[in-house]
């Protein structure tokens, strides 16, 4: 029998490259071509339209990204473990017309319809993990299943109306319209931001020397908190010239961190990234697989249903069209352009961040400059193309040098 492998840190060697990627090495490269891609794009869309890099439009953009941004984080987790969510999009759609109808037509207090709708995506998502885990059903084929179901409980929800307006001084869709930070508050989270990510910095480096680890020198800790400090502090302040950071966006980011800390620093994380390198190993290692795969799809799908309550928030509705295919698609496909990738074991929560960037950074783009609609698939299919290609190759090249 093959005894699996295991680090001082408790991690089997399947899924030891993560190491590397935590200490700087490939999480940072592999960030680099998304941020080049972004400046790119943000040349040559300023080039053709001044008002691309205005401050409204961007924060036009943060607020159109978050939503997606939302949705796109509960598909990293449930790529990173090796599996796949097709019906994100219609849990969105659904949870919107518990909301709508909860509030308009039954009278629920907002706050209960907004726990329903999260509850009714959570439970949606149990049910793949159940099913999965304990059945042994492809989540391929589970999630189209619950797209399907999905689509058909949001008509049998908002019928015999196909859509539902939500009263514009609801709490809901002010918080959603009209809510920003206050700029100094926006440039006190920044700060804060930066603190702690220099003292997580210097507390994993003092761990890493103790367990004989490579870890980050001094000066490299200071300069990524350097780089941070100005990569967030002047988009900030350029996005506080206009209306500056919305309640969505703080909401996403937050769900970003949240996500980000549970990765990289607890053991359901190390779980997580351990079972989509090699399950086998990980199972061997004393990790808890059944209950990884029932938590990533269950958070998967209650991130689908936040994204669409705040969507209908945005909107003042809930309509039949909510949530279609093609967000679902855009979500999948903005997680693996952000550097997750489609075979499991690698990605971070900030992945989200970096792909929904690029894909409204397009859509925004071709918008401004009166391009065909039918553009923007063409455009996110053949970059998403590229970013599936370079991670099949990396994969590849992995396993070859082991």
């Amino acid at each position: 029998m093959t005894v699996p492998v295991v680090d001082r840190a408790g991690l089997p060697v399947a899924a030891r490259p993560d190491w590397r990627w935590r200490s700087g090495g490939e999480r940072d490269l592999r960030s680099v071509p998304v941020l080049v891609s972004l400046v790119v794009l943000a040349l040559v869309f300023q080039a053709l339209n001044g008002a691309y890099l205005s401050a409204d439009n961007l924060v036009n953009m943060t607020l159109q990204a978050s939503t997606t941004g939302i949705l796109t984080l509960g598909v990293v987790l449930v790529l990173m473990v090796g599996q796949i969510d097709l019906s994100v999009g219609a849990v969105s759609g659904l949870s919107a017309a518990i909301v709508a109808v909860g509030v308009v037509r039954a009278g629920w207090p907002l706050a209960v319809a907004l726990v329903a709708a999260v509850l009714a995506g959570a439970a949606l998502g149990a049910g793949y993990g159940w099913m999965f885990t304990r059945l042994g059903v492809p989540s391929f084929v589970i999630t189209l299943v619950g797209l399907m179901v999905g689509v058909g409980l949001q008509m049998q929800v908002l019928a015999p109306t196909a859509s539902l307006n939500l009263p514009y001084e609801s709490a809901l869709v002010r918080f959603s319209q009209e809510s920003f930070l206050h700029p100094v508050a926006s440039l006190a989270v920044v700060g804060a931001v930066v603190v702690g990510v220099t003292v997580a910095g210097l507390r994993d480096r003092r761990r890493r020397r103790a367990a004989e680890l490579p870890a980050p020198s001094l000066a490299e800790i200071a300069a990524r908190a350097g780089v941070l400090a100005v990569g967030l502090g002047l988009p900030v302040w350029y996005l506080n010239t206009s209306r500056g950071i919305g309640g969505m966006v703080a909401v996403f980011l937050g769900l970003v961190w949240v996500a980000d800390v549970a990765l990289r620093r607890t053991r359901w994380g190390r779980s997580v990234r351990a079972i989509g390198s090699n399950v086998e190993s990980a199972r061997r290692a004393g990790f808890a697989v059944r209950r990884v795969y029932l938590s990533a799809f269950t958070a998967c799908a209650a991130l689908a249903a936040v994204a669409g309550v705040l969507s209908a928030g945005r909107l003042a509705a809930a309509n039949q069209g909510a949530g279609g295919a093609d967000l679902t698609l855009t979500a999948i496909a903005a997680a693996v352009i952000g550097g997750t990738s489609l075979f499991g074991g690698r990605g971070s929560a900030w992945s989200a961040v970096l792909g929904v960037a690029v894909v409204h950074a397009i859509g925004s783009g071709l918008t401004l400059v009166n391009a065909d609609g039918s553009l923007r698939y063409i455009v996110t299919g053949l970059v998403l193309a590229l970013a599936v290609t370079v991670d099949a190759l990396s994969r590849r090249s992995r396993l070859v040098g082991r």
